[in-house]
């Protein structure tokens, strides 16, 4: 009896696993890594899932995954940061509530890479963002032979940040910056303005304004694995 009691279970943890790496095989994996000259705290986060950090040295890497269906997804870099053995502190820029393994978006000015995977007909929206600002040069693109995207933001912006824009390590976005409907695009019809051109003209692949779309949302096919690297 306890034998043919057993069958039923065999076949439940069986078809979970199936199910697990079936899902598992098509997430998608990310690998951030850190070219610059200096320290970058990387992070992480969605909506949906737990947010992530790592301190990332000069030529080290971190690997995250997302599941297919992850939608407004960021990574990211902060820079300058402490954190005690508890993982709590702060960083000049991109903190996340002072933690090191972020559960929340990044506080601006930050660099944006963002990802919505396995949407319409089967395609991931990739961009980059600096609508909230600029904090580090980055590069998004794809890491799988079925696509072979590359976006890159590393315009000499923080040199040439406008003044009313500065910040110590940064140059911050119009919107956070002068919380202004002209920039923020919160409600009705939206253009660039002349403080979105200046982010416009040095990173023509990224999302300077809300209503960037045309120029700065891209796909690729769902399964793609990505590279986003600080200072390409």
């Amino acid at each position: 009896m306890a034998y043919h009691k057993t069958i039923p279970i065999v076949f439940f943890v069986a078809f979970v696993t199936i199910i697990y790496f079936v899902i598992s095989a098509e997430a998608a994996t990310f690998t951030v890594k850190n070219n610059c000259p200096y320290v970058v705290w990387a992070a992480t986060s969605a909506p949906e899932k737990p947010g992530g950090g790592k301190q990332l040295n000069q030529g080290e890497t971190w690997i995250v995954s997302y599941d297919p269906g992850t939608v407004r997804a960021r990574i990211w870099g902060r820079t300058n940061c402490k954190f005690d053995n508890s993982g709590r502190g702060g960083c000049q820029t991109g903190d996340c509530n002072g933690l090191l393994e972020c559960n929340s978006y990044g506080r601006a000015p930050n660099t944006l890479a963002e990802f919505s995977l396995k949407q319409y007909a089967d395609q991931d929206f990739i961009d980059i963002s600096v609508i909230d600002g600029f904090n580090i040069p980055m590069e998004f693109s794809s890491a799988s032979g079925q696509c072979s995207r590359v976006i890159r933001c590393t315009g000499d912006i923080i040199a040439q940040c406008p003044d009313q824009l500065k910040m110590d390590g940064a140059c911050n976005g119009p919107c956070p910056m002068l919380k202004t409907e002209e920039h923020c695009c919160n409600s009705g019809p939206c253009g660039p303005t002349p403080l979105s051109m200046f982010f416009k003209q040095r990173c023509p692949d990224a999302y300077s304004y809300p209503k960037d779309d045309p120029t700065s949302l891209f796909t690729c096919i769902t399964g793609t694995n990505y590279n986003v690297i600080f200072c390409p």
